[in-house]
């Protein structure tokens, strides 16, 4: 794939599973800068990023959303990374940024066999790699820890999206691998939240991106529950866009579905003004809004048209 194809498919990625809301015009800017973030418990309760880490002791996953290419989240998870790490020697990163092809690459980097170009120019790594994700994969390879390239790949995605389930059905063995053995498509509340954000107007080509979605959720949500079955005493991080995270819809419904004595918790980046729902257990990340990226829903459909057209061929899904 050309870098100007990967470049507007991690751009609908983003649209697609892991965007926020428009910001309403008339939300004020908190003071600060995109780097400031604070921490609450699900109630509210201030905590410092000692204090989370405390709180996280049981927890044998922790879900934490981004919205990709923040500032401030990307310094919280470097920084929480670093802090399990010292705590919790077991500890292993999983990352949405990785697909299950590029795991050798990953463990020959991390094992010092090859150099960053080389990792880099072999995988599928996001095209903010070296921004937002360099440092995660540093301090892992500083504390010897393990990754999870734990995603499937952006062509199977695509190829969901545009032809639907009975595509699995004719992928080779090697390739079928690469995305979870079965992908919870049954109604649910993530479901609801999906169509709800997604839904315009063509009822099978909704349904074929809501596949797409859980091909990432159920890969994630697989891939990881494999690695705590086959290495019981560790813990692991998670890095996912917020939309898979929050409110334990998406990912952490589908590890519980493999495992339901996975003891989770979920951090889920906020504004400042966003309510605290009742019944929601998920810790918040506080931080500054991004700048607004549509300032109407006709200017977002105009722009993933644009970036459509643009994205260069369609995915080879024969």
């Amino acid at each position: 794939m050309s870098i100007r194809a990967f470049s507007a498919a991690f751009i609908l990625a983003t649209l697609l599973g892991c965007s926020h809301p428009l910001t309403p015009k008339e939300t004020p800017a908190p003071t600060g800068t995109l780097y400031d973030y604070h921490i609450e418990s699900p109630n509210g309760v201030p905590y410092s990023l000692n204090e989370l880490a405390n709180a996280l002791s049981d927890a044998d996953v922790i879900l934490v959303g981004e919205w990709h290419t923040h500032p401030g989240i990307h310094l919280f998870q470097a920084q929480l990374l670093s802090n399990l790490a010292a705590r919790y020697p077991a500890t292993a990163l999983s990352m949405e940024q990785f697909s299950r092809p590029d795991q050798s690459l990953i463990d020959g980097y991390l094992q010092g066999d090859f150099g960053e170009s080389a990792l880099l120019s072999q995988s599928g790594k996001w095209p903010n790699y070296a921004s937002d994700y360099r440092p995660l994969i540093e301090i892992a390879k500083t504390n010897a820890m393990p990754v999870i390239a734990a995603n499937t790949t952006q062509e199977i995605v695509r190829c969901l999206a545009a032809k639907g389930e009975g595509y699995l059905d004719t992928l080779p063995s090697e390739k079928r691998r690469y995305v979870a053995q079965t992908l919870s498509s049954a109604p649910s509340p993530y479901k609801e939240k999906f169509l709800s954000v997604m839904f315009h107007g063509n009822e099978e080509k909704t349904n074929n991106q809501y596949l797409a979605q859980i091909a990432w959720d159920d890969t994630m949500a697989e891939s990881m529950v494999e690695f705590l079955a086959a290495n019981p005493n560790y813990k692991v991080m998670h890095i996912a866009g917020a939309f898979h995270v929050e409110n334990g819809l998406g990912i952490a419904s589908r590890m519980l579905a493999r495992n339901p004595s996975l003891n989770i918790a979920i951090v889920s980046p906020q504004t400042q003004d966003t309510p605290l729902p009742n019944e929601v257990k998920d810790y918040r990340l506080v931080v500054n809004p991004l700048p607004e990226q549509w300032l109407s829903e006709k200017e977002m459909q105009d722009a993933i048209g644009s970036m459509r057209h643009n994205g260069g061929n369609a995915p080879n899904c024969s």
